[in-house]
């Protein structure tokens, strides 16, 4: 397999009692606009955030976990290209939709969508660019900060998490001062839906692994960036 497996989608009982389901809405853009950049067209839409005409033709959206490293892989081999080449026609978007695995998985979702919706994949690049480096450092580390990242409030155990995984300091790259994202960190109600959201996927769409995509409500057998590519240039031909 090419794409990372997990036994269970979602490993947060120690974290939150995840009640609250998902409440953000599509906006759609106006139809006449004839000339839009769809490059920097960002919309929230019911389960993550989607890049481009929220009418493309052509709709990719990818179920990715922060700490799976064949998600790193694709940002850094397919993320740019989609949004560089494709995007900008107007014919295909691209939509980021998290699939939460365990607690390290949610702070950074809670560090992404930090800020308006205009703001999610330049936080998103920032940090999952990064993987290879915090990553390393979650494999490293000790009894006590493992400890400080399962006890506690929740809003102690996200900015635990992102002290010993340099979140503050990959987020600061990104114009947020501490106490800027810790404000988003310690958002339990925010959290909670990003968790039910991530499990209602699971449930709906079957989900297995990630990364995970689905061309216009078709999941594919693709689970890196030359298995994709082909499918976004079908609509440039």
């Amino acid at each position: 397999m090419k794409f990372a497996r997990y036994a269970k989608p979602l490993m947060i009982g120690t974290a939150l009692a995840f009640t609250a389901g998902a409440t953000a809405q599509d906006k759609p853009l106006p139809g006449s606009e004839k000339k839009a950049n769809w490059g920097t067209m960002v919309t929230e839409t019911e389960g993550g955030h989607r890049i481009g005409n929220p009418q493309a033709e052509g709709k990719l959206v990818e179920w990715m976990s922060y700490t799976c490293s064949h998600c790193a892989e694709f940002a850094r081999t397919g993320d740019g290209a989609i949004k560089l080449l494709y995007v900008p026609s107007g014919k295909v978007s691209y939509e980021i939709r998290h699939l939460i695995r365990d607690p390290i998985d949610l702070t950074v979702a809670l560090a992404a969508q930090c800020g308006g919706p205009d703001k999610f994949f330049g936080n998103h690049e920032a940090l999952i660019l990064k993987h290879d480096d915090w990553m390393a450092k979650a494999r490293s580390a000790t009894q006590a900060q493992t400890a400080r990242w399962r006890f506690g409030s929740f809003g102690s155990r996200a900015q635990a998490i992102a002290s010993d995984l340099d979140f503050y300091d990959i987020m600061a790259t990104r114009g947020y001062s501490r106490t800027q994202l810790d404000q988003c960190l310690t958002d339990e109600a925010k959290a909670r839906v990003i968790a039910d959201q991530s499990q209602a996927d699971v449930q709906r769409h079957g989900l297995r692994g990630t990364p995970t995509f689905m061309m216009d409500g078709k999941m594919l057998e693709a689970h890196n960036w030359p298995d994709i590519q082909p499918h976004l240039d079908k609509f440039f031909r």
